[in-house]
Formats: structure tokens, C-alpha cells, sequence
């Protein structure tokens, strides 16, 4: 336990120390919301537009931060040979690969609170109506999406390009999903699309908790279809993911 606070504590002095990364991974998902919230209107569908922004700034936020953050950052650590020089210590990969996703988890925490205060705040949102389930949305998040974190990083095979292929993924979801507005006007064919991404059956389970009042398993296909995209990426990552740089 002592080793892995260690461990979960140098993980965070690293992720704050990097600018870079603070402003992507946190400070990014809070600016459009400020953005957001400026241009729509008073209501989406009938719903206080801060409010459904802010549930949706949630579930894009969750998707960077597990997913494009934990990806980004092994992929870089690998190719650069951190990884493999881990490997050396006595540290066991378990325990790092536990810190590397709690303090993931410890990051959109954060981000969620400054998400609540920003909205709160600034906008005049509604807080949770289901603050256990909100809790219980958030570790979901991060644990199906940081699945996928560890599946891409297992695939993605150089440094210099992880960071655009995260982005080709993470921005196209996000905008069919509706984390950045209604997508009831959108074509039928972006709407299949939209469909099959987790991030859609996410922020589902956020309006649920969020605006409804719902217990976390209100939605049991969209809670399923969460956890199997997670455990996908994570059966990725046993079949692939290595230690080692992979570029040549």
C-alpha cells in the first residue's frame, strides 16, 4: 500500500508538472463550457441549456482524461524507454499500472468539482439531483474509457503521432455523442454512428443521475454497453500491450 501511494503521488507531481498536459487534459474540457455556455440559448430541448452542457463538458472530459490522457502518456513513456526501465525495479507493473489509473481517476475528480464550480458559479447550473449515482458516473467513466486508454495505447505504435490519432478519435465521438450540443437534427447516418460509441450510452447514464435523479443502474443496456467497451480495450491491452519502444 505504501508503494502504491508513492507511486499514485509521483504519478500526480508528473501530470501537474507538465503544462502541456494540464491545459489538454484539464483546463480544455472547463474553457469550452465557458465557450459553450456563452453562445447557446436559454434552454436545449426543453432543458436549461448550462445543464445539459455541463453533463455533456462531463462525458467529453471523462473520454480525454482516461482515455486520451492514459493513452498519450504510455505510449510516450514506452517509446521514450520509461517503461522499460521499470520493468528493472522492484516495483511491481501491477501496482504502477493501478497508480497511473487512480490518479487518472484522481484527475477527473478534480475536474469534475472545478466542472460543478464553473457551472454553479458562473452559470447558474443545477447540481446532481443523485450525488451517490454523480460519484458512481464518474468512476464508471473512468474505468471504461481508461479500458480503452489501455487498448489504444497497446496499438498506437509512435509518440509523435499518438496525440493525433487520440484527438481523430476523441473530437468526432464527442460531437455525435452530444457532448457539445443536441444531435437530434443530425443525418440518420451519423446517428448509427452514434449509436455504437460508448461515449453516447455515458452521457446517457450522466442525464440519468445528473438531471433525472436516477440511481447509477437506471439504464442497464447503457451501463452494459459502457462496461463492454471497457473490458474490449482491456482485452486489447492483454493481448498487446508491452513494455518495450516499438519504433524503429
Amino acid at each position: 500500500m505504501t508503494v502504491l501511494v508513492h507511486q499514485l503521488r509521483f504519478e500526480q507531481m508528473t501530470f501537474w508538472r507538465s503544462r502541456e498536459a494540464a491545459v489538454f487534459i484539464f483546463v480544455f474540457p472547463l474553457l469550452l463550457y465557458a465557450l459553450l455556455g456563452s453562445v447557446y440559448g436559454d434552454e436545449i430541448d426543453g432543458i436549461p441549456a448550462e445543464d445539459v452542457l455541463l453533463v455533456g463538458l462531463f462525458g467529453y472530459g471523462a473520454a480525454t482524461t482516461a482515455f486520451g490522457g492514459l493513452a498519450i502518456t504510455l505510449v510516450i513513456r514506452r517509446e521514450a524507454g520509461a517503461l522499460k526501465r521499470l520493468r528493472a525495479t522492484p516495483l511491481p507493473p501491477p501496482v504502477y499500472l493501478l497508480a497511473v489509473l487512480l490518479s487518472t481517476l484522481t484527475t477527473f475528480a478534480l475536474q469534475s468539482v472545478a466542472l460543478l464550480a464553473l457551472g454553479g458559479l458562473g452559470f447558474g447550473a443545477s447540481m446532481p439531483r443523485n450525488w451517490l449515482g454523480f460519484a458512481g458516473a464518474v468512476v464508471l467513466g473512468v474505468a471504461s474509457f481508461a479500458g480503452l486508454g489501455f487498448g489504444a495505447a497497446s496499438l498506437i505504435r509512435s509518440a509523435e503521432g499518438v496525440s493525433a490519432v487520440v484527438n481523430v478519435v476523441i473530437l468526432p465521438m464527442a460531437f455525435l455523442s452530444g457532448s457539445f450540443g443536441p444531435t437530434t437534427d443530425f443525418p440518420a447516418a451519423l446517428q448509427a454512428i452514434a449509436d455504437v460509441l460508448p461515449l453516447t450510452y455515458f452521457l446517457d447514464i450522466v442525464y440519468g443521475v445528473y438531471l433525472g435523479g436516477d440511481s447509477l443502474s437506471a439504464d442497464p443496456k447503457a451501463l452494459a454497453i459502457v462496461i463492454a467497451w471497457g473490458l474490449a480495450g482491456l482485452v486489447v491491452a492483454l493481448r498487446r500491450f508491452g513494455w518495450t519502444p516499438r519504433e524503429r
